[in-house]
């Protein structure tokens, strides 16, 4: 498999924590487009639907850039990176200040064809 059959999408400055979306990631991470987008469906979890998001961009830019079939795609890579926080402050008792740190993330996405379809291609 090369670069030229993997494409990509990025969400950036998405809130909520890294640890928090990659739990989701976890889960949907080698499997096919599909069925990812069927478990993100029924996850209880915020977090799907930036996933979800980034998936179907990543999905679109390999059906338009590189004219793959959307059902033959699988998620090759899937990761979350920490983002810059946003710092705010609650007051508390006796004029003290409570920091609170609202966490973004950096979402990555990089779906490639299954073996079985680029064989195939190559036998057709």
């Amino acid at each position: 498999m090369t670069e030229a059959t993997l494409a990509q999408a990025h969400g950036r400055y998405i809130r909520g924590s890294a640890s928090k979306v990659r739990r989701v990631l976890d889960q949907i991470r080698g499997r096919s487009y599909r069925d990812a987008l069927i478990m993100l469906e029924f996850m209880p979890y915020r977090s799907t639907g930036p996933i979800t998001k980034v998936l179907r961009s990543a999905v679109a830019n390999a059906e338009n850039n590189l004219g793959l079939d959307p059902s033959s795609l699988f998620i090759k890579t899937a990761s979350a990176d920490m983002g810059p926080s946003m710092k705010r402050y609650r007051p508390r008792a006796q004029g003290r200040a409570f920091a609170i740190k609202k966490q973004t993330c950096h979402i990555s996405i990089a779906v490639a064809p299954s073996t079985e379809s680029l064989n195939k291609e190559a036998s057709d």
